[in-house]
């Protein structure tokens, strides 16, 4: 049996931008992908603190270094600049494997830096 786990969150990072005009997808800062052990086109699910709202997407690689956090496509309906949310990705494992595994998480600062 194999069951779905949490694999790796970044908690509390601030959306920098929202661009409608875009295919989809969340557009993260690679440090904060990186410290996640999150990888581009990696499904994930994004929880807006400010709003409730939730929804899946996927992975875009952002600059090194520079905070982003951009809701693109449909997603910048889901949330505005400002808005902290939490960002989610899942594994499957087996039960055994499961329930010895931790799980990465990241908090970053106001500026969506790794603390």
């Amino acid at each position: 049996m194999h069951i779905e786990v949490l694999k790796s969150k970044v908690h509390r990072v601030v959306v920098t931008e929202a661009s409608l005009n875009y295919v989809g997808s969340l557009t993260l800062d690679e440090d904060l992908m990186e410290a996640a052990g999150m990888i581009e086109n990696e499904k994930v699910q994004i929880v807006n603190i400010n709003n409730g709202e939730r929804l899946e997407t996927y992975l875009i690689t952002g600059k090194r270094g520079s905070g982003i956090c951009c809701l693109n496509g449909p997603a910048a309906r889901k949330g505005a600049v400002g808005d902290i949310i939490i960002v989610i990705s899942y594994a499957s494992m087996p039960f055994e494997e499961a329930k010895v595994f931790r799980p990465k998480i990241v908090f970053p600062d106001e500026k969506n830096m790794i603390k």
